[in-house]
């Protein structure tokens, strides 16, 4: 739709202009711009990494990688183009790379990504803030990943294709950018296309079946949370904060003692405890340490031993170890 001008001489249509012409860049202008601005195409999100691309054997990069109040992470692709040229295959390529991704691994990138830029803030802190967060949640990190688009223009098979994506539960946004010329200057109108308001009875619609078929999947996980020491936790952080607990009041015990107060069958494949030295000698090449790694999440035995606790935990384990744990005079409560 056009923008006008009203004045006291009567109404006049301001020219659309393009970026091209105005010799704005999509890296050097748009992406520098919206990030510190992104409320404007992506409500409650935070920025954490730009020219994302830490992943193996794949020059691809993401403009804008962020994250939201619901811990989601959200993929953001920027175009100065009247088409869009293919993005939304892009962003998809990118939200599947990323969905593995966990929380310490995060705040190692939103890290970097403050150091780069020279912000001067705790990557950690600033992000639990942001999600309003005591402790990580893992289980409650990029439970989901959204996807945004902001384009001067989106072809008609970019669009066909987004409206199937959303019908198959896809979150993804389509954003237009309009440039105006007005007096010397460039105005910029910001809209977002897709999805539209008026059409979200229509979606939830073609929702349905796919909702009544997560629904089945839904119900078995178990999203239980637990109180123990006056902090609200997932299941990892509640195993770890109880071993904490537990070697604070026994600062005696050598490595092995405590291993054999926890042994391996409480958690399963990857044991309830294992040193240092054991997780980064055998997780050495995988992105994944299943384990709290952090170095503030480091503990030491009597013995000097420095050693990690295991955060695979779920519906199959974690009744085992909540229960041992009780039968040590631990107080747990379930939410």
């Amino acid at each position: 739709m056009p923008i006008y001008n009203i004045s006291t001489e009567g109404i006049a249509k301001v020219p659309q202009t393009n970026f091209q012409t105005n010799g704005i860049l999509e890296r050097n202008h748009l992406q520098r711009f919206l990030r510190d601005k992104i409320d404007i195409i992506s409500e409650d999100t935070l920025i954490i990494s730009e020219e994302f691309s830490d992943w193996d054997d794949s020059r691809k990069r993401i403009d804008l990688l962020g994250i939201d109040k619901k811990a989601n992470l959200v993929v953001i692709e920027l175009k100065r183009t009247d088409t869009g040229d293919h993005m939304e295959l892009q962003a998809l390529r990118y939200a599947s790379m990323v969905s593995t991704m966990n929380f310490e691994k995060c705040i190692l990138i939103y890290q970097n990504y403050i150091d780069n830029r020279g912000l001067g803030i705790d990557a950690k802190e600033d992000l639990l803030n942001f999600l309003s967060w005591e402790s990580p949640l893992e289980e409650d990190f990029a439970s989901n990943i959204k996807i945004v688009l902001a384009s001067a223009d989106f072809s008609k098979e970019l669009t066909t294709s987004v409206m199937w994506l959303l019908s198959k539960g896809i979150d993804i946004t389509c954003v237009k950018l309009s440039p105006y010329n007005f007096n010397g200057e460039v105005l910029l109108d910001i809209n977002q296309i897709i999805p539209l308001p008026e059409a979200e009875s229509y979606l939830i619609k073609i929702k349905e079946k796919t909702i009544e078929r997560q629904i089945a999947l839904e119900s078995t996980r178990d999203r239980t949370k637990y109180f123990f020491n006056d902090k609200l936790l997932g299941k990892g952080r509640l195993v770890f904060e109880v071993v904490k607990q537990f070697i604070e009041n026994n600062e005696h015990l050598t490595f092995e003692e405590i291993q054999d107060k926890f042994p391996s069958n409480l958690q399963g494949s990857t044991g309830v405890l294992n040193t240092l030295n054991f997780v980064n000698h055998k997780y050495n090449d995988s992105k994944k340490k299943r384990h709290f790694i952090d170095k503030n999440d480091i503990l030491t035995s009597a013995d000097g031993i420095e050693f990690l606790v295991s955060t695979e935990w779920g519906i199959g384990n974690i009744n085992n170890f909540v229960n041992f744990a009780r039968s040590i005079n631990f107080d747990i409560k379930e939410k």
